[in-house]
């Protein structure tokens, strides 16, 4: 999706990117590796390079959830990735197993590019956050971590999300240094 694509799809294309996503976890669980896609076969927005996340929840708990910040391979061939390594990659979970199939809920992040944000205090960053919109990636050194949007429904205070990020990152939940560096995104999910 460039730029200045709205992140929002129509039905069909969600519902092919559903589709497609499905069939991905349902090979993951079997064992099976990813599926070939054939982007000529969807619609053009779907062929477009996207970004995604998929989240798996199992009777409402984190199942799985992986994906890709950048948009380097067609939307649906990254919707495929991600779902099948939410399904058998997420370093937190075992994998999906055939009979959990019927009960797993699949959501769809589809993500808009990366912005930076220059920020030079965590004051700063708390004031430019945009809760329930923004997610937000945090980087130091070798360390990592992201949030999509829809964590804030979980953790709906600034400072409790970055305190959180941060932990996720694998640095004490009141880090600061002139090295960490912060983008944000929003995500169209479905």
């Amino acid at each position: 999706m460039g730029p200045s694509q709205s992140l929002e799809l129509f039905e069909g294309e969600r519902a092919a990117l559903r589709a497609v996503a499905l069939r991905a976890v349902e090979s993951a669980a079997h064992g099976a590796p990813l599926l070939e896609i054939d982007p000529d076969e969807h619609a053009p927005r779907l062929r477009a390079p996207g970004a995604s996340f998929v989240t798996l929840r199992l009777e409402g708990e984190l199942r799985g959830c992986v994906g890709r910040l950048e948009a380097v391979d067609p939307l649906v061939r990254d919707v495929a990735r991600s779902a099948h390594r939410a399904a058998c990659a997420d370093t937190r979970f075992e994998r999906v197993l055939p009979h959990e199939l019927a009960g797993l809920e699949l959501k769809i992040s589809v993500l808009s590019p990366l912005e930076p944000l220059r920020v030079a205090s965590e004051a700063e960053l708390l004031a430019a956050l945009r809760p329930g919109v923004d997610g937000l990636v945090l980087r130091e050194s070798v360390r990592g971590a992201t949030f999509l949007p829809a964590v804030w429904e979980s953790l709906p205070a600034p400072e409790e999300f970055l305190r959180e990020l941060l932990r996720k990152a694998g640095l004490p939940g009141r880090y600061w240094s002139d090295t960490l560096r912060f983008e944000r995104y929003t995500s169209f999910e479905f």
